[in-house]
């Protein structure tokens, strides 16, 4: 791991401890794998995250190993859909302590293989454009021959309408789940939008990010 980027991480985390703030840690990206020689580098870069992480001795910290990792655009067979839970298993050997899952594509759920390894469910909900479909996606995944009782979380979806009644933050709270507020900047829209894109305007600067703090309120506080 890079001296620096390692430092920077270590800084997030235990900030996010200080906050009671849970990291989901990615490993794997798409569109970066690639400057991963062979399969044997992509082991070693899980090893060597998995062994830091034992060292820091985080408690606030649960590992997502590849991102959507049934994309295309990996080009390593071990991160893709057919062969991730060999790496969930070899962290699960390292790290017993540490919880460990990936994701999948938007509106896709996890195949069994992936599940029953899992200690918890990443799904997401981009191209999910009906509530009663967020629903859905939770109840079959408690519906798979391999699912045992563990937390689902949606850590990823672009469908706000936060002002509506319905949405996919209330479906999803509403069928037991975690949600995830997955905010980019879209087209002509300026520096006080979107958390997710770089630089980030870190404060509650527009409509949408009140939107979604309001409905937070509403239903976590009133």
């Amino acid at each position: 791991m890079r001296p620096d980027f390692a430092k920077r991480l270590d800084r997030i985390i235990v900030e996010a401890d200080k906050l009671g703030m849970v990291v989901i840690l990615g490993i794997f990206y798409f569109g970066q794998d690639e400057r991963l020689k062979d399969e044997k580098a992509v082991i070693a870069a899980v090893d060597n995250v998995v062994k830091w992480l034992q060292e820091k001795g985080y408690k606030n910290v649960v590992i997502e190993v590849a991102n959507e990792s049934n994309n295309k655009s990996y080009k390593h067979e071990i991160i893709s859909n057919e062969r991730i839970h060999e790496l969930i298993l070899r962290i699960k050997k390292k790290a017993p302590a540490l919880l460990v899952a990936t994701s999948f594509n938007g509106n896709t759920l996890p195949p069994d293989k992936v599940v029953q390894v899992s200690d918890y469910i990443l799904i997401h909900g981009n191209g999910v454009s009906k509530p009663s479909r967020i629903t859905e996606m939770v109840q079959q995944v408690r519906a798979l021959p391999s699912y045992k009782p563990m937390p689902i979380v949606f850590n990823e979806d672009d469908h706000f309408d936060f002002d509506k009644p319905e949405n996919n933050f209330v479906a999803a709270t509403k069928a037991y789940a975690s949600w995830g507020y997955f905010d980019f900047r879209m087209k002509d829209e300026g520096f006080d939008e979107g958390y997710q894109s770089v630089p980030v305007n870190w404060g509650i600067s527009s409509d949408r990010k009140k939107g979604f703090f309001n409905l937070v309120k509403d239903i976590f506080v009133d």
